[in-house]
Protein backbone atom coordinates (compact mmCIF):
# COMPACT_ATOMS: atom_id res chain seq x y z
CA UNK A 1 0.00 0.00 0.00
CA UNK A 2 1.46 3.63 -0.74
CA UNK A 3 1.14 4.57 2.90
CA UNK A 4 2.28 1.55 4.58
CA UNK A 5 5.94 3.27 4.01
CA UNK A 6 4.52 5.93 6.08
CA UNK A 7 3.14 4.89 8.53
CA UNK A 8 5.56 4.69 11.19
CA UNK A 9 7.29 7.75 10.90
CA UNK A 10 3.75 9.78 10.60
CA UNK A 11 2.60 7.78 14.15
CA UNK A 12 6.30 9.27 15.56
CA UNK A 13 5.82 12.52 14.06
CA UNK A 14 1.83 12.80 15.71
CA UNK A 15 3.59 11.79 19.44
CA UNK A 16 6.76 13.52 19.30
CA UNK A 17 6.03 16.57 17.19
CA UNK A 18 2.12 16.59 17.30
CA UNK A 19 2.19 15.30 21.37
CA UNK A 20 -1.26 13.69 20.34
CA UNK A 21 -2.71 10.93 22.54
CA UNK A 22 -2.38 7.25 21.79
CA UNK A 23 -6.13 7.46 20.96
CA UNK A 24 -6.08 10.35 19.19
CA UNK A 25 -2.99 8.90 17.08
CA UNK A 26 -4.62 5.31 16.63
CA UNK A 27 -7.93 7.81 14.97
CA UNK A 28 -5.34 9.44 12.74
CA UNK A 29 -3.83 6.29 11.56
CA UNK A 30 -7.33 4.83 11.16
CA UNK A 31 -8.72 7.70 9.08
CA UNK A 32 -5.51 7.95 6.49
CA UNK A 33 -5.60 3.97 5.99
CA UNK A 34 -9.16 4.58 4.86
CA UNK A 35 -8.18 7.87 2.42
CA UNK A 36 -5.44 5.02 0.54
CA UNK A 37 -7.80 2.47 0.92
CA UNK A 38 -10.61 4.60 -1.37
CA UNK A 39 -7.66 6.10 -3.69
CA UNK A 40 -6.08 2.13 -4.46
CA UNK A 41 -9.35 1.57 -5.62
CA UNK A 42 -10.45 4.69 -7.49
CA UNK A 43 -7.17 5.19 -8.84
CA UNK A 44 -5.16 2.28 -8.79
CA UNK A 45 -1.60 3.12 -9.14
CA UNK A 46 -1.37 6.46 -8.47
CA UNK A 47 1.00 7.96 -6.76
CA UNK A 48 2.00 10.40 -3.75
CA UNK A 49 2.81 13.29 -6.36
CA UNK A 50 -0.51 12.33 -8.27
CA UNK A 51 -2.74 13.19 -5.48
CA UNK A 52 -4.68 16.57 -6.39
CA UNK A 53 -7.50 18.41 -4.32
CA UNK A 54 -9.78 16.39 -6.69
CA UNK A 55 -8.98 13.20 -5.24
CA UNK A 56 -9.38 14.37 -1.51
CA UNK A 57 -12.56 15.55 -2.35
CA UNK A 58 -14.11 12.75 -3.92
CA UNK A 59 -12.83 10.78 -0.56
CA UNK A 60 -14.73 13.36 1.35
CA UNK A 61 -17.92 13.04 -0.71
CA UNK A 62 -17.48 9.15 -0.76
CA UNK A 63 -17.44 8.87 3.27
CA UNK A 64 -20.63 11.17 3.58
CA UNK A 65 -22.68 9.46 1.26
CA UNK A 66 -21.65 6.17 3.36
CA UNK A 67 -23.23 7.91 6.11
CA UNK A 68 -20.29 9.02 7.84
CA UNK A 69 -20.88 12.13 10.53
CA UNK A 70 -20.40 15.40 10.20
CA UNK A 71 -18.16 14.87 13.04
CA UNK A 72 -16.19 12.20 11.94
CA UNK A 73 -16.18 13.51 8.33
CA UNK A 74 -14.22 17.09 9.95
CA UNK A 75 -11.50 14.62 11.88
CA UNK A 76 -10.74 12.98 8.92
CA UNK A 77 -10.15 16.41 6.90
CA UNK A 78 -8.09 17.05 9.51
CA UNK A 79 -5.88 13.85 9.64
CA UNK A 80 -5.11 14.20 5.99
CA UNK A 81 -4.29 17.74 6.06
CA UNK A 82 -2.22 16.93 8.64
CA UNK A 83 -0.60 13.74 7.14
CA UNK A 84 0.42 16.33 4.00
CA UNK A 85 1.81 18.81 6.10
CA UNK A 86 4.21 15.97 7.35
CA UNK A 87 4.52 15.23 3.60
CA UNK A 88 5.29 18.68 2.67
CA UNK A 89 8.32 18.55 6.04
CA UNK A 90 9.86 15.42 4.80
CA UNK A 91 10.81 16.30 1.29
CA UNK A 92 8.29 14.07 -0.20
CA UNK A 93 6.01 16.30 -1.54
CA UNK A 94 6.41 19.95 -2.67
CA UNK A 95 2.71 21.36 -3.03
CA UNK A 96 -0.26 20.27 -0.47
CA UNK A 97 -3.17 19.07 -2.44
CA UNK A 98 -5.21 19.49 0.88
CA UNK A 99 -4.47 23.15 1.44
CA UNK A 100 -7.89 23.91 0.15
CA UNK A 101 -9.61 20.94 1.42
CA UNK A 102 -12.43 22.54 3.70
CA UNK A 103 -14.68 21.81 6.35
CA UNK A 104 -17.34 24.13 4.77
CA UNK A 105 -18.78 21.22 2.40
CA UNK A 106 -20.15 19.32 5.77
CA UNK A 107 -22.74 22.22 6.38
CA UNK A 108 -24.92 20.02 3.58
CA UNK A 109 -27.80 18.09 4.61
CA UNK A 110 -26.62 14.81 5.66
CA UNK A 111 -28.12 11.68 6.96
CA UNK A 112 -29.52 11.06 10.43
CA UNK A 113 -27.42 8.08 12.40
CA UNK A 114 -28.40 6.49 15.21
CA UNK A 115 -25.70 5.83 18.36
CA UNK A 116 -25.65 2.45 19.60
CA UNK A 117 -27.33 3.26 22.57
CA UNK A 118 -30.22 4.71 20.74
CA UNK A 119 -31.24 1.72 18.47
CA UNK A 120 -30.45 -0.51 21.48
CA UNK A 121 -33.14 2.31 23.75
CA UNK A 122 -35.77 1.62 20.54
CA UNK A 123 -35.80 -2.14 20.70
CA UNK A 124 -36.11 -1.67 24.42
CA UNK A 125 -39.20 -0.13 23.72
CA UNK A 126 -40.97 -3.15 21.78
CA UNK A 127 -43.98 -5.09 23.17
CA UNK A 128 -42.76 -8.66 23.37
CA UNK A 129 -45.92 -9.73 24.91
CA UNK A 130 -47.99 -9.19 21.83
CA UNK A 131 -47.25 -10.91 18.74
CA UNK A 132 -46.07 -8.04 16.34
CA UNK A 133 -43.59 -7.27 19.14
CA UNK A 134 -41.15 -10.42 17.99
CA UNK A 135 -41.64 -9.27 14.52
CA UNK A 136 -41.07 -5.45 15.08
CA UNK A 137 -38.24 -6.85 17.02
CA UNK A 138 -36.62 -9.01 14.22
CA UNK A 139 -37.43 -6.36 11.40
CA UNK A 140 -35.18 -3.81 13.49
CA UNK A 141 -32.33 -5.91 14.42
CA UNK A 142 -32.36 -7.24 10.49
CA UNK A 143 -32.59 -3.57 9.22
CA UNK A 144 -29.38 -2.77 11.68
CA UNK A 145 -27.72 -5.83 10.97
CA UNK A 146 -27.31 -6.14 7.04
CA UNK A 147 -27.78 -2.39 6.29
CA UNK A 148 -30.76 -3.14 4.06
CA UNK A 149 -32.94 -0.75 2.00
CA UNK A 150 -36.83 -1.05 3.58
CA UNK A 151 -37.78 -2.10 -0.14
CA UNK A 152 -35.20 -5.13 0.59
CA UNK A 153 -36.48 -5.95 4.36
CA UNK A 154 -39.91 -6.14 3.46
CA UNK A 155 -39.28 -8.14 -0.08
CA UNK A 156 -36.86 -10.35 1.88
CA UNK A 157 -37.41 -14.01 1.57
CA UNK A 158 -37.18 -16.80 4.09
CA UNK A 159 -35.68 -19.35 1.01
CA UNK A 160 -32.69 -16.49 0.48
CA UNK A 161 -31.80 -16.74 4.54
CA UNK A 162 -29.21 -19.27 5.23
CA UNK A 163 -29.09 -19.46 9.10
CA UNK A 164 -26.36 -22.19 9.03
CA UNK A 165 -23.67 -19.68 6.54
CA UNK A 166 -25.42 -16.99 8.58
CA UNK A 167 -25.80 -15.19 4.70
CA UNK A 168 -28.90 -13.12 3.80
CA UNK A 169 -29.64 -12.90 -0.39
CA UNK A 170 -30.86 -9.57 -1.11
CA UNK A 171 -32.42 -8.49 -4.41
CA UNK A 172 -31.71 -4.49 -4.91
CA UNK A 173 -31.74 -1.61 -6.95
CA UNK A 174 -31.99 -3.17 -10.63
CA UNK A 175 -32.70 -6.69 -9.91
CA UNK A 176 -29.16 -7.21 -8.51
CA UNK A 177 -28.62 -9.55 -5.83
CA UNK A 178 -25.92 -9.75 -3.02
CA UNK A 179 -25.23 -11.66 -0.10
CA UNK A 180 -24.97 -10.06 2.80
CA UNK A 181 -23.73 -11.42 6.65
CA UNK A 182 -26.08 -11.42 9.47
CA UNK A 183 -24.99 -11.09 12.82
CA UNK A 184 -25.90 -13.04 15.74
CA UNK A 185 -28.25 -10.96 17.80
CA UNK A 186 -30.43 -10.96 14.23
CA UNK A 187 -30.42 -14.52 13.44
CA UNK A 188 -31.74 -15.14 17.18
CA UNK A 189 -34.50 -12.88 16.72
CA UNK A 190 -35.27 -13.91 13.09
CA UNK A 191 -35.46 -17.38 15.08
CA UNK A 192 -37.87 -16.02 17.38
CA UNK A 193 -40.23 -14.28 15.03
CA UNK A 194 -40.32 -17.40 12.25
CA UNK A 195 -40.55 -20.05 15.02
CA UNK A 196 -43.07 -19.03 17.68
CA UNK A 197 -45.12 -16.17 15.65
CA UNK A 198 -44.86 -16.49 12.11
CA UNK A 199 -45.67 -20.53 12.26
CA UNK A 200 -49.34 -19.68 13.74
CA UNK A 201 -49.94 -16.97 11.34
CA UNK A 202 -53.09 -17.80 8.27
CA UNK A 203 -50.65 -17.06 5.31
CA UNK A 204 -52.06 -15.53 2.38
CA UNK A 205 -51.64 -17.70 -1.16
CA UNK A 206 -48.17 -16.51 -3.17
CA UNK A 207 -46.75 -15.11 0.14
CA UNK A 208 -45.78 -17.83 1.92
CA UNK A 209 -42.08 -17.30 1.55
CA UNK A 210 -42.24 -13.25 2.66
CA UNK A 211 -40.73 -13.01 5.81
CA UNK A 212 -42.14 -10.05 7.16
CA UNK A 213 -45.74 -10.17 7.64
CA UNK A 214 -49.08 -8.07 8.58
CA UNK A 215 -51.48 -10.01 10.97
CA UNK A 216 -53.43 -10.83 7.99
CA UNK A 217 -50.64 -13.05 6.51
CA UNK A 218 -49.78 -10.80 3.82
CA UNK A 219 -46.26 -8.65 3.44
CA UNK A 220 -45.80 -5.44 5.43
CA UNK A 221 -45.86 -2.36 3.71
CA UNK A 222 -42.87 0.29 3.32
CA UNK A 223 -45.22 2.69 4.95
CA UNK A 224 -45.75 0.48 8.01
CA UNK A 225 -42.30 -0.53 8.49
CA UNK A 226 -41.69 3.65 8.67
CA UNK A 227 -45.15 4.11 11.37
CA UNK A 228 -43.43 1.54 13.72
CA UNK A 229 -39.92 2.96 13.53
CA UNK A 230 -41.04 6.65 13.85
CA UNK A 231 -43.52 5.00 16.86
CA UNK A 232 -40.29 3.64 18.40
CA UNK A 233 -38.13 6.20 18.40
CA UNK A 234 -40.50 8.88 20.18
CA UNK A 235 -41.11 5.99 22.72
CA UNK A 236 -37.38 6.45 22.89
CA UNK A 237 -36.83 10.04 23.20
CA UNK A 238 -35.30 10.37 19.53
CA UNK A 239 -35.37 14.18 18.24
CA UNK A 240 -34.07 13.02 15.25
CA UNK A 241 -35.58 12.46 11.54
CA UNK A 242 -35.81 8.86 11.71
CA UNK A 243 -36.62 6.26 8.96
CA UNK A 244 -35.84 3.08 8.07
CA UNK A 245 -33.12 4.13 6.07
CA UNK A 246 -31.32 5.84 9.06
CA UNK A 247 -31.07 2.29 9.86
CA UNK A 248 -28.63 1.70 7.16
CA UNK A 249 -26.49 4.79 7.37
CA UNK A 250 -25.82 3.77 10.99
CA UNK A 251 -25.10 0.17 9.97
CA UNK A 252 -22.50 1.71 7.33
CA UNK A 253 -21.11 4.48 9.61
CA UNK A 254 -21.19 2.37 12.72
CA UNK A 255 -18.46 -0.20 10.46
CA UNK A 256 -16.43 2.30 8.97
CA UNK A 257 -15.99 4.23 12.69
CA UNK A 258 -14.60 0.90 14.05
CA UNK A 259 -12.21 0.30 11.11
CA UNK A 260 -13.92 -1.94 8.74
CA UNK A 261 -12.93 -2.45 4.92
CA UNK A 262 -14.27 0.06 3.10
CA UNK A 263 -14.60 -1.84 -0.19
CA UNK A 264 -16.63 -4.79 2.16
CA UNK A 265 -19.22 -1.83 3.28
CA UNK A 266 -19.54 -0.72 -0.10
CA UNK A 267 -20.39 -4.31 -0.98
CA UNK A 268 -22.75 -5.25 1.75
CA UNK A 269 -24.86 -2.08 1.12
CA UNK A 270 -25.29 -3.02 -2.55
CA UNK A 271 -23.54 0.50 -3.92
CA UNK A 272 -22.97 1.56 -7.29
CA UNK A 273 -19.42 0.95 -7.62
CA UNK A 274 -17.43 4.45 -7.64
CA UNK A 275 -14.63 2.70 -9.99
CA UNK A 276 -14.23 0.71 -12.53
CA UNK A 277 -15.83 -2.79 -13.06
CA UNK A 278 -11.95 -4.28 -13.80
CA UNK A 279 -10.87 -2.26 -10.52
CA UNK A 280 -13.64 -3.49 -8.57
CA UNK A 281 -13.01 -6.40 -6.44
CA UNK A 282 -15.89 -8.44 -5.10
CA UNK A 283 -15.32 -9.64 -1.99
CA UNK A 284 -15.66 -13.17 -0.72
CA UNK A 285 -18.58 -14.30 1.52
CA UNK A 286 -16.47 -15.46 4.01
CA UNK A 287 -14.40 -12.64 4.64
CA UNK A 288 -17.90 -9.99 4.71
CA UNK A 289 -19.44 -12.46 7.61
CA UNK A 290 -15.49 -11.74 9.52
CA UNK A 291 -16.30 -7.94 8.27
CA UNK A 292 -19.03 -8.16 10.42
CA UNK A 293 -17.82 -10.32 13.07
CA UNK A 294 -15.18 -8.13 13.96
CA UNK A 295 -16.66 -4.67 13.46
CA UNK A 296 -20.46 -4.89 14.00
CA UNK A 297 -21.93 -3.86 17.20
CA UNK A 298 -24.20 -6.58 17.65
CA UNK A 299 -22.21 -9.48 16.05
CA UNK A 300 -19.89 -10.03 19.65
Amino acid sequence: MLYETYKRPFTIYLKVEKNLSDNSIEAYIHDIEKLFQYLEMAHEGITFKEIKLKHLTSFIDWIAELGMTATSQARIISGIKGFFIFLIGEGILQENPAELLSTPRLKRALPEVLSREEIESMIGQIDRSKPDGERNAAMLETLYACGLRVSELVNLKLSKIDFDEEIVSVIGKGNKERLVPIGKAARKQLKTYINKVRVHLDIKSGYEDYVFLSKFGKPLSRIMVFLIIKDLAMKAGIDKEISPHTFRHSFATHLVEAGADLRAVQEMLGHASIITTEIYTHMDSGYLREVITSFHPRSK
